[in-house]
């Protein structure tokens, strides 16, 4: 840790290590919402904290600053806290184990907070500082926002006085956002008969692991693997082969995580072994060959287990089959206005079955507000063929892009100037709080940058030192230049 205070800008990486060491899971943010008011209140600034927990932080203009527009500068202090199977880590009460592998700031084991810990560490470098000339700033620091947006959904009306907004949450140096897609939440809930398992049957475990995950906004794209899909093409060839019965299964986690394992408690008929593990072994070759390139060290393995006590009933088995078969996951639609944005997109996150209950989840994205309720209403109807109860929540909106904002003409002359070519303006499939923020402020202009992470929302995730040097120096200059009220 004392190394990474060290790298360049010291003041980022400081306080990124210091905002590390804090636990900050999504919906738990306590302990790092008193970090944060006990940082604005230590360098006597106007600190404040709204009814859901954001905190706003307010720093005067440099002198000779004073007449510059009122800059918003925002991040949101929740982590995606994942980890690799074996690593025993508590996000409630650890702080993340960071270390320097060359060019990147990587975590062991687990999900590093990059996202979007940069930005509230390069936000808190500036509020800081002593010799950085600045405008006006509201610093604001939102809640909850890998787990539904709250903290940008219930930020307290009129709170913000800027009509200025930088959000420093995207992943890649050389890009400029200005628009992303909004998204819900999609639960289906059941419960299903059980009975008892036959005679004649003995226990087994299959896995699905070894995936590389990734961000189900920012990475959905790439031909992924997802471990909740892949376990039921397994289970739904085996089933066709006669003699298996589900007793349990846990696949992924977060919402916003492409699920990269998935385990199942199986009863297994001694007749049919020899035929189920053939064709077992046949899918293991094709699955693994679809994946070599995206997932290369994807792992599909059947253990013996003691023999559960209860399955599922064919009836239920079946239909919960057919329905995540029908769930679509990955790409939906490719914009037809932008070039390579995905537009439309929905990811099957979560799967548990186990002692008669049935869950899944979902998080449909999309920048169009009505495609996306046309996919959440498709997923739903996939969703009932188990008999689930259908709930949508944490509905938000996609940000639509300004191509004629001033402060994107700034920021495009800025970048050219400073790195002698153009960045690249675009919209991102991630879901950015600017929809939500500019429904409650629609004057205001927003922008989105930050340094490039790579392996958001997984224990890949990782963030490049030199980047973070050329996004600070970039966010300076932007702040130098910001215009005139």
């Amino acid at each position: 840790m004392s190394d990474i205070r060290k790298l360049e800008p010291t003041s980022v990486w400081s306080h990124f290590s210091d905002l590390n060491a804090v636990p900050r899971p999504s919906k738990k943010e306590e302990k790092v919402i008193e970090f944060m008011m006990n940082f604005g209140k230590s360098l006597g600034l106007e600190t404040e904290k709204d009814e859901v927990g954001n905190v706003l932080i307010r720093k005067p203009a440099t002198p000779g600053m004073e007449d510059r527009r009122i800059t918003v500068m925002q991040s949101h202090l929740d982590m995606v806290c994942q980890q690799n199977a074996g690593t025993n880590h508590d996000f409630e009460n650890e702080g993340i184990d960071m270390y320097i592998d060359g060019d990147w700031v990587k975590a062991r084991g687990t999900t590093l907070g990059a996202d979007n810990g940069m930005g509230v560490a390069a936000i808190m470098a500036v509020l800081s500082s002593t010799d950085i000339p600045h405008p006006p700033i509201e610093a604001i620091f939102t809640i909850d926002e890998e787990t539904g947006m709250t903290g940008a959904q219930e930020l307290r009306q009129n709170w913000l006085k800027g009509d200025l907004l930088l959000n420093l949450d995207t992943e890649d140096d050389d890009e400029i956002s200005v628009g992303c897609a909004g998204g819900v939440d999609i639960t289906g809930t059941t419960s299903y008969a059980e009975e008892s398992t036959p005679g004649g049957y003995e226990g087994a475990k299959l896995r699905v692991r070894g995936l590389n995950g990734g961000h189900s906004g920012m990475d959905i794209h790439k031909g992924l693997g997802n471990a909740n899909k892949l376990m039921n093409r397994i289970l739904s060839e085996l089933n066709e082969v006669g003699g298996v019965r589900i007793s349990t299964i846990d696949g992924g986690s977060l919402r916003n995580a492409i699920p990269r394992e998935s385990f199942a408690e199986l009863a297994i008929e001694t007749s049919a072994k020899s035929a189920l593990e053939s064709r077992l072994n046949e899918l293991i070759t094709e699955i693994t060959a679809e994946y070599k390139t995206t997932d290369p060290k994807l792992e599909i393995a059947l253990e013996s287990a003691d023999t559960p006590a209860s399955v599922m009933t064919v009836e239920a088995q079946n239909g919960f089959i057919n329905a995540i078969f029908a769930i679509h996951s990955g790409i939906f639609r490719m914009s037809p206005d932008i070039a390579d944005l995905v537009q439309t997109s929905n990811n099957l996150a979560r799967v548990q079955v186990g002692g008669g209950n049935l869950q899944i989840l979902c998080l449909t994205r999309s920048s169009v507000d009505s495609e996306k309720m046309e996919m959440a209403r498709s997923v739903r109807a996939a969703m009932q063929l188990c008999g689930a109860e259908v709930e949508f929540s944490g509905s938000y909106p996609g940000w639509t892009p300004d191509p004629d904002s001033a402060i994107l003409k700034t920021m495009k002359s800025l970048y050219l100037e400073m790195y002698n070519e153009d960045p690249h303006v675009l919209a991102c499939h991630a879901g950015l709080e600017c929809g939500l923020l500019g429904e409650r402020y629609p004057e205001m202009e927003m922008i989105s940058f930050g340094p490039n992470i790579r392996g958001a929302h997984s224990p890949d995730e990782k963030v490049q030192v030199s980047s973070v040097q050329k996004f600070w120096g970039f966010l300076l200059e932007t702040l130098k230049r910001t215009p005139k009220a």
